[in-house]
């Protein structure tokens, strides 16, 4: 089934690009209907996970034996979760009404693609695996951002395209160092992880640790290196931007507890501090450039470095909490990084959508430029609302659930730094709520005084998305099951 979910949206592909004729309608659903069926793959996998600690349910067949390198796919609690949050992102992104410009053939198959490649980084039991799909996704989110996007669209994919390619190439010498270190010769996942081949091998291991934490913060992103981002969300197709932010800011962040914890854990918990600065950093940083923004995208886009800022807190302290043996601190901070990641994309994904939605009608994103839609368009704002007050982190929505577990664990390791963190969660209350009073609330203008609400595939898009928002924050344990059984197996 996992092989499934990386070869129907694959084959799906071709398929949209033979359909080159069809109309527009018959090309979005069945390139929904092939981009649904992994995350149906992936739920049946999920009713057959036990929740061991370890990887379960593994495909493998020989590939290059001469190298090492197998095609190995399976799963343990955070691929799991993480893998089928991204395809029901991309599902609800496929079904997404945005302009195709005559084009639907090729942006389906792009999609699709861009699917196949995503959930293969996830599901991925092999390092040179895992990097051929890493890399790939470069390519679909390329040509989304290049062909369909508007402003400066296609200096943005360039841009976009070359730092996280860059980035890539910086982790491809690390990977080597890693593959180099062991003997036999092997990419395989699970022994990486037992043989920890770096473990001791000084300065070849620091310069691998640090090749890691480049490539991977640049995909994050992390501040300093984040700066691909705004203009990429900016400038690409609304369903684009809620993939962009839902899915592949992910890659970068499970690259982070995969490897660099995972297989280094020794250099991790050396170096966990530092880290933990620059995750603090981008969390104040991200928050307050995005209080600043008069843009809509480019103020959700970089509370995206704010919430990855979250993350990567909660590993580096996971990492610290396994050095110090405070199980309970690493379990917390862990799970709330993988609960983090899942809430961010779901959230984001839906805010991106809607920035979408107010783009079609009003072809603008400048803040100031609307006032009063919730006079017109009661369904938009109940939908801008769930989805703002989650990401600021009100309790009963996914964003506190995963906030307050990464900052429980931080207190017990690093105090000063969650009291700092802290800040920007006030800061982000603050943008939300500015935002929503400017756009949904006040006098209505009278050039919006027919402005439509949200039509029925968007709706349906939305809800989806939020209904889940609201299940994690109310009723939690489901989700938090599977992963805490993987973060409690971590370091152990």
């Amino acid at each position: 089934m996992l092989t499934a979910s990386i070869f129907v949206p694959l084959a799906g592909a071709i398929v949209l690009l033979a359909l080159r004729r069809a109309d527009e309608q018959t090309q979005r659903w069945v390139a929904t209907g092939i981009a649904t069926v992994p995350l149906l793959l992936l739920l049946i996998v999920w009713t057959r996970f036990e929740g061991s600690g370890g990887f379960e349910l593994i495909e493998q067949a020989p590939w290059i034996p001469s190298l090492g390198v197998a095609y190995k796919l399976g799963v343990d609690g955070m691929s799991l979760v993480l893998a089928a949050m991204s395809a029901l992102i991309f599902a609800a992104s496929t079904a997404y009404p945005a302009d195709l410009r005559g084009r639907g053939h090729e942006y389906f198959a792009w999609m699709l693609f861009l699917e196949a490649v995503s959930l293969g980084v996830f599901l991925a039991l092999d390092l040179f695996l895992f990097y051929v799909f890493f890399d790939l996704s470069l390519v679909g989110m390329y040509f989304l951002i290049g062909v369909w996007g508007h402003g400066n669209a296609r200096r943005a994919a360039l841009k976009f395209f070359l730092y996280t390619l860059a980035g890539s190439l910086v982790m491809l010498l690390a990977i080597l160092a890693l593959y180099l270190a062991t003997d036999p010769r092997t990419f395989d996942i699970p022994t990486l992880i037992a043989s920890q081949p770096l473990a001791g091998s000084g300065l070849i291991g620091v310069l691998a640790f640090w090749g890691f934490a480049i490539g991977l913060g640049v995909k994050t992103p992390l501040v300093p290196v984040h700066t691909w981002l705004p203009p990429a969300h900016v400038d690409a197709p609304a369903p684009a931007s809620a993939i962009l932010a839902g899915v592949l800011l992910k890659l970068g962040t499970y690259g982070f507890i995969r490897i660099m914890l995972q297989m280094m854990g020794e250099q991790y918990q050396r170096f966990a501090f530092p880290i933990a600065v620059v995750a603090v950093v981008s969390i104040v940083y991200g928050a307050l450039v995005a209080l600043g923004q008069p843009n809509l995208k480019r103020r959700i886009a970089y509370t995206s470095v704010n919430h990855m800022g979250y993350t990567i807190l909660g590993v580096s302290v996971g990492a610290a909490a396994i050095g110090l043996g405070d199980r309970d601190a690493q379990t917390l901070a862990l799970t709330g990084a993988v609960v983090e990641m899942v809430a961010h994309g779901l959230i984001t994904g839906a805010l991106f959508l809607i920035s979408g939605s107010i783009w079609q009608r009003g072809e603008s994103y400048e803040i100031d430029d609307y006032s009063g839609l919730a006079a017109r368009a009661p369904r938009m704002t109940a939908a801008a609302v769930v989805a703002s007050f989650a990401s600021l982190g009100l309790p009963g929505l996914a964003g506190f659930i995963a906030e307050f577990q990464i900052f429980v664990g931080t207190f017990g390791v690093y105090p000063w730094l969650a009291g700092i963190g802290l800040i920007g969660i006030v800061i982000t209350a603050a943008l939300f709520l500015q935002l929503l009073q400017r756009m949904f609330l006040g006098e209505l203008p009278d050039r919006w005084s027919d402005w439509p609400d949200l039509g029925r595939v968007e709706t349906a898009s939305l809800a989806v998305l939020l209904v889940l928002v609201v299940a994690i924050g109310v009723y939690p344990r489901w989700l938090l099951s599977p992963i805490e059984a993987a973060t409690r197996a971590m370091g152990a």
